[in-house]
Order: C-alpha cells, then structure tokens, then sequence
C-alpha cells in the first residue's frame, strides 16, 4: 500500500539522495550490514544517497523507537523478525527523519551518518535456505530447445509448477567476494569416461533474490497474498553455474555441484515497501494455476537489470545483457507459496533465487549459455576479445534500478571476479 514515503517529490536534506540518478534515494532506504574505520563491529545501516545512517547510533539516541540491540547486529535477520508492521514503523520514522526540516533533528541524525566510501559493506542476511528457481519461459524454452526437442522445449510440468531445487546457503557471498573457478566431474560427448577438472563452460545467471522476512510454522503452508506479506525485500543475484559440470550431473536428480560453488548478492536489502510503486501483473499464466498458486493482485517489479563483463586485460566494462524483472512467468509470492505448500518451514533469512531472468530478445538473455547459445556464437567484445563462457580474471557486475518519477529505486551492483581454479 503506498503511504507518505512513497511520494516522487519527497527529497531529504542528505543533498547527494536528491541528485539525479541517485540510486539510493529518500524513496528508497535499503538496509545493509557495514562496518567502517571508525567502527569496526558490524552494525544494520540504511543507505541515503552516498551515505549509511547507522541504526545503532539512531536507536540508541531514542529516535527510532526499537531496542538498539536489534541494530548491533551481523545481519539484519534480527529487524526483520520483528516483523511486518515494525519494518514499516521504522521505514516511516527514517522518512521523516531524513526529510525533517528541524535544524535539531539534522544534528542529531547527521552524527549518525557515514560515509559509503568509508564503510565495508557486509552480507547483509544470514541466510538460512537458498532455493532457486527456474521462472523465466523464455529462460527455461531457450534451454529446453538448446539440450531436448525445441518442439518441448518445456517440461510438462513447467506451467503448472515454480521449479525448484535446494542450493548450498554456505556459499551465498557479498558483492565484491572473489570466486575461485570450481572444480568437478566432466565427460564430453565423445568420451567414454569422466574425469575430474576445473569447468570450461563457467557462467552467470542474471537473478533476482527474494528474502523471507517473516517466518511461517512446519506444517502451516502458506497463501500466496500471506507469502507476499512474508517477504522483507530483494536483492540483486548471480547464480554462478558450471554448465559442462551440470549437464553430467543433474540427471535425475537435478543441480548439485555446478551451482554449490558461490551465489553472489548485493549488499543492499531493498524492501519490498520500498518497490511498491512498481508492481505489475506478470504474464497470463495458460493454463490457470491450481488454486493455491492462483494470483489476483500485481505480483511482478518492474526493475530493470544488466550485466557488465570487465576482462582482466580490459580497462573498462561493457555491457552485455539488458532485461527486466516484470516478464517472469512465476512470481516470487507464487514460488514462496508453493515452496510452502508442503508444510515446509520458512525461516527469516531465507533466500529465494528467482531463476535466471531472459526476455524474448538476444540482448536480454540473462546467462552466457544463451547469450553465445552454448558457444557456438562467442561474443564479439568491444576491445576484440571473445567470450563463449567466463574466463579467469573477469569481472562480472549486475546492476539494477526501478525508474520512477524524478528519482529511482537502484539496488547497487553484485559483483565477483573469477579467480583460477585450484591446482589438482
């Protein structure tokens, strides 16, 4: 429901939140873990332009309202199980505060400020599950036809389902978080046997991670409005993939080893307050979902999204995909819901892969596996190299933003830069 903090002409009196382009504006304030020079033990903090308001400092001042132990924290998984009318209490006290014409309050507040470039951002959540998805058609058709029949490019039970598999929470790691090429069983199509080596088809998926804020009991599935409710916010998410590890692998079983190696996520928690102003329905799901997947409200976000490959013999980046969030077939609510619908018990902190995010054009594909179609069409970068998969030495860096109007929504950047693998 949109309020007061949603107003496109609210500013703050922190100037660089109202510049133009600004991804972190008074609309926005994300929260996120950081630590700095002054500070070395991890406190909750939200971003405001080029800035963090520490939390701690504000709730220990009384300005918030909230015990300031909930804010001298590792993550923020502590905030979020307060829950939903607490998150929206506190995103409404910071609003007033940051936009307070009161000379007094700006002293205050300003005492609480810190500098971005001053600050290591931190994992933001302890992450409790990591499930990901597999909710694009487009993503899912393009890789039905690339490996089965392009006739059924989709298994039967794709329209009917959010597809999923448990990943490996202990390798979710913060933008910025080197990773080492992984290791593991491959056998070409030629060979008569595996062997044991680094992958040669390393690659990205262009996500979005969806983060449980709100608990429900093991055997209490959920609805998808109440798994709407549950979700604290959203980050950006790379689900790095070993695709020649996985092919060998994921029958019948599906993904193991090719996705346990690292998943990248972006610092910034943006919540899903603070995107309200840009839900949309997603596309007309044929055939209609069973009831306990059915969907009346706008479920999708309208956020817009790119990846950029620096090479390590490069100086600059370049863009290499552009897509949008709003095309998925299965909403993060949807996948939730089902996610639940077993009696399985979510936890705050959980992590939600939406899958990878493709739409319908070449430049909005969201994985290198359909970007260069499996290798067979490398891409031609801007300096004269090729890229069929991810080399050693580059730098991957998801970005994304929901334009509104006169300001934006910006989630930061995930960024990872891939390192050799380790000797054998």
């Amino acid at each position: 429901m949109l309020n007061a903090t949603h107003d496109p002409s609210l500013t703050s009196w922190v100037i660089s939140a109202n510049k133009e382009g600004a991804n972190f504006p008074i609309q926005n304030l994300p929260f996120g873990v950081f630590t700095s020079a002054n500070n070395h033990q991890p406190h909750v903090g939200v971003a405001i332009g080029n800035d963090i308001v520490d939390l701690y400092l504000l709730a220990q001042e009384g300005l918030l309202g909230l015990n300031a132990i909930v804010f001298d924290q590792e993550d923020i998984n502590e905030f979020m199980a307060q829950g939903h009318s607490v998150w929206t209490k506190c995103r409404r006290d910071l609003s007033k505060l940051l936009s307070s014409q009161d000379s007094i309050i700006q002293q205050q507040v300003g005492l609480a400020l810190v500098p971005q470039t001053d600050a290591t951002l931190l994992l933001p959540i302890k992450v409790e599950g990591y499930t990901d998805f597999y909710a694009s058609k487009e993503h899912a058709t393009n890789v039905g036809t690339m490996f089965r029949d392009p006739k059924n490019a989709l298994m039967p039970n794709w329209l009917h389902i959010p597809i999923g598999y448990n990943g490996r929470a202990s390798t979710v790691v913060v933008s910025g978080t080197d990773v080492r090429r992984p290791l593991g069983q491959l056998k070409s199509p030629t060979a008569s046997e595996p062997h044991f080596g680094p992958t040669q088809k390393l690659d990205i998926e262009l996500e979005m991670g969806a983060i449980v804020g709100t608990p429900n009991e093991m055997g209490a599935p959920l609805t998808v409005a109440q798994a709407q409710a549950n979700i604290f916010g959203f980050v950006l998410l790379n689900d790095w993939s070993a695709r020649d590890i996985q092919v060998w692998e994921y029958q019948p079983l599906g993904p193991f080893q090719a996705k346990a190696f690292a998943t990248t996520i972006s610092p910034w928690v943006v919540t899903q307050e603070a995107l309200e102003p840009f839900k949309v329905h997603g596309p007309k799901q044929q055939p209609k979902p069973l009831a306990y997947l059915t969907q009346s409200h706008a479920g999708n976000y309208d956020v817009e999204l790119q990846v950029d490959i620096q090479t390590q013999s490069s100086s600059v980046s370049q863009t290499i995909s552009q897509t949008n969030f709003k095309a998925m077939y299965w909403s993060s609510a949807q996948q939730l819901a089902h996610h639940s619908s077993s009696g399985c018990a979510m936890q705050t902190g959980d992590l939600l892969g939406s899958g990878t995010i493709s739409g319908s054009t070449k430049e909005s594909l969201g994985s290198l596996l359909e970007l260069t179609w499996n290798g067979q069409n490398p891409l031609l970068l801007a300096n004269g190299e090729e890229r069929q998969f991810v080399e050693d030495g580059d730098t991957l860096t998801l970005r994304g933003h929901c334009q509104g109007q006169g300001y934006r929504i910006g989630f930061g950047s995930a960024v990872g830069r891939i390192l050799s693998a380790h000797e054998l």
